[in-house]
């Protein structure tokens, strides 16, 4: 680390601070690291049956033969049946809310079912065509963020690690018995967009990130996250331009909601409600749940979730001041939205999510440093 230190790289964020400030945030750091292993959530037992435990454990693991089979809980065989209706010529809303009414599963409020896009695409293109798409989309994303990184500080220097914790990250839930989960297709193209994305050159990235939204509305975070970075740069045209791709999708939520609720009346069983408030162990637990992590004990896992924030915070650059930003809006999302069993929602920044490690040497070398006054 030492030697590391030694090494001042303008994309450094820590590097030279004051000894007084890196001393802080080394401090508040290791605070939040212990706060997180002693709030740790543990994944319930695989073994005892419960299908938040089988389902993170299959979307981690190579699972196989009657596991795997027990792992795919009723929501993903839901989404693939109504797929297989729609492909059939039946109507989505109707399809959708009979398969939901079927397995008792809620469909009120009107998000309670989910948006359209995704089975209409799979019904159409079927398992196969939809693999084919999963490849042209993971092989997009890597050449997207291979060519940001190009040109990005530092990025050159850790491009190889960068694009592994991309891989990590992705293939916890790019899988194809796990495609017909909204989340990971979602999280993809949040990923494409931010890979796409350059001050000034945003067309693209705009793009993708509306269809991440028509994926899922758990992309709105990024959009508005772009928007207000847009703002905060002055770039008036491309905040509006995010703003409305924002009120356009809330437009066809309101849409979709008012169509479920054509469908559906006061005796259908409402969700319980997402506002959980489950605190820090909210964030850590569905990032643990949604990765490799889950197959370490809760207490290590916990806090190395959160491992990538510091080097997030290290890389002083556009896009790790992006990744920061998204990691830390989406962690207090998770923290006051989304039941234990809504884990998977951490799919959709999970594709970026550990490219943070990537610097965590180097920020905690420099602040090492600092804080001794070198």
């Amino acid at each position: 680390m030492a030697r590391l230190g030694a090494l001042t790289k303008k994309f450094d964020r820590f590097a030279k601070w004051a000894p007084g400030a890196a001393l802080l945030v080394l401090a508040g750091f290791a605070l939040l690291l212990i706060a997180a292993a002693l709030s740790a959530r543990p994944v319930p037992n695989r073994a005892s049956g419960n299908a938040v435990a089988s389902a993170a454990t299959a979307l981690t693991t190579d699972a196989g033969g009657t596991d795997e089979d027990t792992a795919r809980d009723a929501s993903l065989k839901l989404y693939e049946r109504v797929a297989e209706r729609v492909g059939a010529g039946e109507n989505y809303y109707v399809a959708a809310i009979e398969e939901q009414r079927a397995r008792d599963i809620p469909v009120r409020p009107g998000v309670a079912v989910r948006l359209p896009t995704l089975a209409w695409i799979s019904g159409h293109i079927g398992p196969w065509g939809m693999m084919a798409l999963a490849f042209v989309l993971g092989v997009a994303v890597f050449i997207a963020w291979w060519d940001r990184l190009e040109n990005e500080p530092g990025g050159r220097d850790y491009r190889t690690s960068i694009l592994l914790l991309v891989a990590i990250g992705a293939l916890a839930g790019f899988k194809p018995h796990y495609l017909a989960l909204h989340e990971v297709w979602a999280g993809m193209f949040v990923a494409l967009s931010l890979g796409l994305y350059r001050p000034g050159q945003w067309g693209w990235a705009l793009v993708f990130a509306a269809a991440a939204l028509a994926l899922r509305e758990l992309a709105l975070p990024y959009v508005c996250l772009m928007g207000a970075v847009a703002l905060l740069r002055g770039e008036r045209a491309e905040a509006v331009a995010w703003g409305l791709v924002a009120g356009l999708f809330l437009i066809g939520l309101a849409a979709h909601a008012s169509l479920v609720g054509a469908l559906t009346g006061t005796a259908d069983p409402v969700s319980p409600g997402w506002l959980a408030l489950r605190g820090l162990g909210g964030w850590t637990g569905n990032i643990v749940a949604s990765s490799p992590l889950q197959l370490l004990p809760a207490w290590l896992a916990a806090p190395l979730a959160l491992l990538p924030l510091i080097g997030w915070a290290g890389w002083r650059s556009d896009l790790g001041q992006t990744g920061l930003l998204l990691c830390l809006g989406y962690g207090l999302g998770f923290m006051i939205f989304g039941r234990d069993n809504n884990f998977y929602w951490a799919l959709v920044v999970m594709p970026i999510w550990f490219v943070g490690l990537a610097f965590v040497p180097r920020a905690l070398s420099s602040l090492w440093a600092s804080a001794r006054g070198q």
